[in-house]
């Protein structure tokens, strides 16, 4: 299984970040390989993603979320495997950093041979990037849920 870990900082208080971060639907403003993402009910998501010209489909289940400090999630089903987990640390009242740990199963030569270059590093630091120009671009939040999901 392949890891990656990349973080940002964000000129947006922790809380923007996180509320952004939990609007699940909004991610293909800023996930390029996100085609769209339904949300289910409070701890399951569809996603339709496009890597490298694959089209995949997978729900994935929340599985620990903690207001302002992190959201963890496993696939549960689909054409994909893999878990994360995002954590938000605050920096300064006006700042915060925004992690991404990623585990997941390349599927196939195309992928695997991606994540021994690296690619799914490059990829995720781009989202992260991408999420920063969103979230700095709006100065706010488009929604966000502040439930509490225990492991």
């Amino acid at each position: 299984m392949a890891q990656i870990t990349e973080s940002i900082d964000v000129d947006v208080p922790v809380t923007t970040a996180y509320n952004q971060w939990t609007q699940f639907e909004s991610f293909p403003h800023f996930l390029q390989e996100v085609e769209s993402i339904t949300q289910l009910d409070d701890t399951h998501v569809r996603w339709k993603v496009n890597v490298g010209g694959a089209e995949r489909e997978f729900d994935t289940e929340i599985t620990e979320q903690h207001p302002d400090e992190r959201v963890a999630w496993k696939s549960i089903g689909g054409d994909t495997e893999h878990a994360g987990v995002v954590t938000f640390h605050k920096l300064s009242d006006t700042s915060s950093r925004v992690t991404a740990q990623i585990d997941w199963e390349p599927q196939g030569a195309l992928e695997t041979v991606g994540s021994w270059v690296g690619a799914g590093t490059h990829a995720v630091k781009k989202d992260l990037e991408n999420f920063k120009e969103f979230i700095e671009k709006r100065g706010t939040e488009t929604g966000a849920w502040r439930g509490d999901v225990e492991n």
